[in-house]
C-alpha cells in the first residue's frame, strides 16, 4: 500500500499494514519511493501521512479513543 507523506508529496510503500491500522501506533514502518528506487526502510509519523488522493488516513487507524467522541 502506498500513502503520500503531507508535507512533501512523496510516495511511502507502508512495509506493515498492522501497524498502520493500529490506532495504539503512531508511526508506520515504510520506504520512501523518491528518486529511482526505493530507500531504505525507516519509521513515518501517521500524522504526516494520507492518501495519495489527498484524503486522511481514517480515524481509527489514528485514535485509539475514536468510538468515546
Amino acid at each position: 500500500m502506498f500513502l503520500a507523506e503531507k508535507s512533501t508529496g512523496h510516495m511511502i510503500e507502508v512495509l506493515d499494514t498492522k501497524m498502520l491500522i493500529d490506532p495504539n501506533e503512531s508511526t508506520v514502518k515504510g520506504s520512501l519511493h523518491f528518486g529511482e528506487e526505493a530507500q531504505d526502510p525507516e519509521f513515518f509519523d501517521k500524522a504526516g501521512l494520507n492518501f495519495p488522493s489527498g484524503e486522511s488516513l481514517p480515524q481509527c487507524w489514528t485514535d485509539p479513543d475514536y468510538r468515546r467522541r
